[in-house]
């Protein structure tokens, strides 16, 4: 007997106790029966939040990594870019290891079974991205940082546009109004743009941030939030391990003080744990384009943070780069 016949002992009886000439009758009752089963035992529940909850989750990430941008412009000359990131994962890793280390085991097989997307969501957000903005904040600054990565919700809603859905004149526009506050950043207002060395690391930080975000809304069923989060930390760490050798080889390690240890911690427990965590489930509940809306905040928060911790002014083309991205968002967000 079958597990779904066992569940519903009456689709058997159906079968059995059928006095019909033909068994076509039969078959059909005990196929419905079937069907039915199967959609009962695999039909996912109703999320039991919503999207107001998805975008206040995206909202809390956004401003949590903020400070991380503040942070890497705060290390760049005391702690190399490749070992800061390794010792933000380790960090994190210790963080997340009590709540997460039972589960994960609990479910290696299917981690195994998906290993191809764990290593590549683990890639570009783990031992790539963090990595890029750690060598952005070497030539430039975190208010840039910040602004720059506003451009990573536009490449989310491409990635939304290929997989077939459609986005809107009212949010094309509102996304093209961004993207020319960012470039009048970055260009500091000439033309055509010229790109300093940081500015070009953080562009491809915001390209492979875009590309983790529209992956998650790959992640494989049953694969929970907190388990995938540690399985990327994992991974992530070790791919990077093999760099962070050639790093103390090459480089030196760094002196651990108040001002190297402290912003490895922020953004190993807030920028890390907390903050990864709560924009993969914004993720899941509102899709990554959506939650790249949220996204365009950030800029704001950056700037505020760099003037208030490292003095760094915004001025008047900051200002007016800033009005256009947040322009821009309100465009997209628009109804």
């Amino acid at each position: 007997m079958s597990p779904i016949a066992a569940r519903h002992p009456t689709a058997t009886t159906a079968g059995t106790a059928s006095t019909a000439p033909t068994g076509t009758a039969t078959e059909s009752t005990a196929e419905s029966a079937t069907e039915s089963a199967t959609e009962t035992v695999t039909r996912k529940p109703a999320p039991v939040r919503g999207a107001g909850f998805g975008v206040l989750l995206a909202l809390l990430a956004t401003v949590v990594w903020s400070g991380s941008f503040v942070a890497a412009r705060a290390l760049h000359d005391t702690v190399p870019p490749v070992q800061a990131a390794f010792w933000r994962w380790i960090v994190a890793i210790l963080v997340v290891t009590p709540f997460a280390a039972r589960a994960t085991w609990r479910q290696r097989h299917l981690i195994r079974r998906h290993a191809g997307f764990v290593v590549l969501a683990s890639l570009l957000g783990i031992t790539v991205y963090n990595t890029l903005v750690n060598q952005a904040g070497l030539t430039t600054s975190a208010g840039n940082m910040g602004m720059i990565m506003a451009a990573s919700p536009v490449v989310m809603a491409l990635f939304e546009r290929f997989g077939g859905a459609r986005l809107g004149v009212r949010r094309v526009t509102g996304m093209v109004i961004a993207c020319a506050g960012v470039l009048l950043l970055v260009g500091k207002g000439a033309l055509p743009v010229r790109l300093g060395a940081g500015d070009l690391w953080m562009f491809a930080a915001a390209l492979s941030f875009a590309s983790y975000s529209a992956l998650l809304k790959r992640r494989p069923d049953g694969l929970g939030g907190v388990v995938f989060l540690y399985a990327t930390f994992l991974l992530g760490a070790l791919m990077l391990l093999p760099v962070y050798v050639v790093s103390l080889a090459t480089q030196g390690g760094f002196e651990p003080t108040t001002g190297t240890v402290g912003p490895l911690v922020h953004v190993g427990v807030l920028s890390s744990a907390v903050a990864f965590l709560a924009w993969n489930k914004a993720v899941s509940l509102v899709g990554a384009a959506r939650a790249g809306i949220v996204y365009y905040l950030q800029p704001v928060c950056v700037a505020l943070l760099s003037y208030a911790l490292l003095g760094e002014r915004l001025g008047l083309l900051g200002g007016a780069s800033m009005a256009l991205i947040l322009g821009g968002v309100a465009l997209s967000a628009a109804r």
